[in-house]
């Protein structure tokens, strides 16, 4: 039959899929991992990646820092809060290893964003009035908007992928399946919790493709300007015929 015949036959088996280590429930658990760490990583990184590209000041040393959290393994990190108090709350360290994981991507892109934005569109509107808060909710935000979007995706598809290890030391997630399947030896198991995994973070990305582009709030500048004449003039239409004469 083949593995991967082996494979299609696990996942259209449906007891695989019920039951408290089910398809449904160990996804039910990634979610709420991916969910979690991805909010909290958003919560701490693009406030301060938005603020550090507004003013132009620490943003490359944070970067920096940011990045070479990346040099350590995830699941060296895992382990660590796992040994420590933190150990005792559930899925606590679980959560703050993905959240560790997930700022670098996040921080940078909403960083180089904020830094490219046209410094001439900046300054003409700094030059009309407009404050600080305002510079940002109006002009910098939706123009580096695409590339903060970008770190989310980047975000949220690694966070999906690296959730799986946090079946090694026991903690949820379809992980558990894989590592199941490794524990009994069932290869069709293991090749169908990778299959989902794999899905799952397609899916994320493509959830995300979506609501950057309904939330994108350059969307209807852009359209307009896709309506325009070349050469930036606004389509004109005939004037209407007077009477009696020839349309």
């Amino acid at each position: 039959m083949g593995v991967i015949g082996e494979t299609w036959s696990w996942l259209t088996t449906g007891a695989h899929w019920s039951g408290e280590a089910g398809v449904w429930h160990r996804l039910a658990q990634h979610l709420y991992l991916t969910s979690v760490s991805l909010g909290l990583a958003c919560l701490v990184a693009l406030p301060i990646a938005v603020l550090l590209g507004h003013i132009g000041k620490g943003g490359v040393l944070a970067v920096n820092l940011s990045n070479a959290g990346r040099a350590v393994p995830t699941f060296a990190v895992l382990v660590l809060l796992l040994l420590s108090p933190l150990g005792r709350y559930g899925d606590l360290p679980t959560i703050l290893a993905l959240v560790l994981f997930a700022i670098p991507p996040l921080l940078t892109n909403a960083y180089v964003g904020m830094r490219e934005v046209d410094r001439e569109v900046v300054e003409a509107a700094r030059g009309m009035g407009m404050t600080g808060g305002q510079l940002i909710g109006r002009v910098e935000l939706p123009l580096a908007f695409p590339l903060l979007m970008t770190g989310v995706r980047t975000a949220a598809v690694q966070v999906v992928a690296t959730a799986t290890l946090a079946a090694l030391p026991g903690g949820g997630g379809l992980g558990r399946i894989i590592t199941a399947g490794f524990r009994l030896t069932d290869t069709p198991q293991v090749v169908a919790g990778a299959v989902l995994v794999a899905l799952l973070a397609l899916l994320v990305e493509g959830v995300l493709v979506v609501l950057e582009r309904l939330l994108d709030p350059m969307r209807r500048r852009r359209g307009q300007d896709r309506t325009r004449e070349p050469g930036g003039r606004e389509p004109v239409s005939a004037p209407p015929a007077a009477d009696g004469a020839p349309a």
